[in-house]
């Protein structure tokens, strides 16, 4: 596996992964059409994010999207290399590359993610009752440094 910055090319591979975790899963809602969930990885997050992706034999099986402020955008693994280390691996990298604590919302509902994120060092800030365009139930997590630790 490979964690390499994104390059606009691989935008549609990693909206195809956005995309296809939501047909998947059950409790969210299709907010946005494909298409257009597609066009906002091409026109915003590839221009407003540091993106970076892991490449596993020439494959796109993860992104992570880090904003300017530290805070994680998208993290997506795509379901086939799910349990392989990618998630870990590609947060691990958007730490070294934040200038100080990140930040990151996740779902109530999505209580995997919630156990992956405590077990990365993540702490639990902020609850909503549903403050998104998807209108479910979210929770704020924070990573701060250790003390030592620079990009």
């Amino acid at each position: 596996m490979t964690i390499r910055p994104a390059r606009l090319r691989d935008m549609s591979d990693c909206a195809a992964i956005v995309n296809t975790w939501i047909d998947a899963t059950e409790w969210m809602p299709r907010v946005h059409p494909a298409d257009e969930v597609t066009d906002y990885y091409s026109d915003t997050v590839f221009s407003k994010y540091e993106v970076f992706v892991a490449d596993v034999e020439d494959t796109i099986a993860g992104m992570v999207a880090l904003a300017p402020d530290n805070m994680v955008n998208a993290l997506y693994v795509r379901q086939d290399q799910r349990g392989k280390g990618i998630g870990k691996a590609l947060l691990d990298h958007a730490k070294q590359h934040a200038t100080g604590p990140i930040e990151l919302w996740t779902f109530v509902a999505n209580t995997g993610a919630q156990a992956f994120y405590l077990r990365e060092g993540f702490h639990e800030m902020h609850r909503t009752n549903g403050d998104n365009e998807e209108r479910l139930p979210d929770i704020l997590y924070r990573w701060q440094p250790e003390a030592g630790m620079h990009s």
